[in-house]
């Protein structure tokens, strides 16, 4: 088992930047791919950014290229996500995936097998 708590959220204005914090503990020797997704308020589960834990695969959404970055530090079993020039339309539940192999599509929520609690993110117009 895998136990992921999330931290960093809150209320920002557009424009301002937020780092999201995942700490793993549990079997963390056993995670090959960690995310973060999102969900806005009447919307599905968006996928944001993955990054394998050895580090030799990441990726962003478009949506979110040029505007959040994701990383990791493997001595504090800790996930990153780095959000800058928010904005309104980036506000949601922000939230962790671990998951212990790679067969199924990295962008799928469901291929995960543990999650964290979320945190929220509320940008002001």
């Amino acid at each position: 088992q895998v136990q992921l708590v999330e931290s960093g959220g809150g209320l920002v204005q557009a424009g301002d930047s937020l780092i999201l914090s995942c700490e793993a503990s549990g079997h963390t020797n056993t995670i090959y791919t960690m995310a973060w997704f999102r969900q806005a308020p009447g919307k599905d589960l968006e996928f944001v950014a993955y990054i394998n834990w050895n580090g030799d695969s990441t990726d962003v959404e478009d949506f979110a290229k040029d505007r959040f970055t994701i990383s990791k530090d493997n001595f504090k079993d800790t996930l990153y996500l780095g959000l800058n020039r928010l904005k309104p339309e980036d506000t949601a539940v922000y939230y962790c995936a671990a998951r212990t192999s790679d067969t199924d599509n990295v962008r799928i929520g469901s291929s995960y097998d543990f999650w964290g609690q979320g945190t929220q993110v509320t940008v002001s117009s």
